[in-house]
């Protein structure tokens, strides 16, 4: 499966001061750089992002879906450093 990153993806990345990239890794969406180290990989291939919902089913639906997401994550969303931070962060 292809993946496109999105514009609020990129948008996000540059508020965290980070850099992504399509990853690398066969089932992931995006790799996230600092200082040009990976720091992370993120996105699970096969599911989708707010981005990807804006794009296709409009934002009142993609808040919804966000809403979803951040209930059903909130246990890892807000340790900086992991890919649950970063996914939050930049997917969503």
């Amino acid at each position: 499966m292809d993946y496109k990153i999105q514009p609020h993806s990129f948008q996000q990345a540059e508020k965290l001061g980070v850099k992504i990239k399509p990853s690398k890794k066969k089932d992931k969406k995006i790799d996230v750089f600092k200082n040009n180290e990976l720091i992370s990989s993120i996105g699970q291939l096969g599911y989708k992002d707010y981005g990807t919902y804006i794009k296709e089913k409009g934002k009142p639906f993609a808040d919804k879906r966000r809403s979803l997401y951040k209930a059903r994550h909130k246990n890892d969303l807000s340790k900086v450093g992991t890919p649950g931070y970063y996914a939050n962060k930049i997917l969503w």
